[in-house]
């Protein structure tokens, strides 16, 4: 799954700590997904869509539906 976490979060100014501790985990995990190397709980998801104030998972998260 790719995502546009780095995209978002650089257009906020916050570091990979900054968003890891507003979602309460390690910078290493947002690392990873920033990277594709891990997916993410829903909740993980929706916490990251908010704090990176975007209005839906979909504008954070492309998902392939492997169609």
């Amino acid at each position: 799954m790719e995502t546009k976490i780095r995209e978002f979060r650089q257009k906020k100014g916050l570091t990979q700590q900054e968003l890891a501790d507003a979602v309460g985990v390690t910078r290493q995990t947002i690392n990873a997904l920033e990277n594709a190397r891990y997916n993410p709980s829903l909740l993980l998801a929706y916490n990251i869509t908010k704090v990176l104030d975007q209005e839906s998972i979909e504008d954070v998260f492309i998902i392939d539906g492997g169609n």
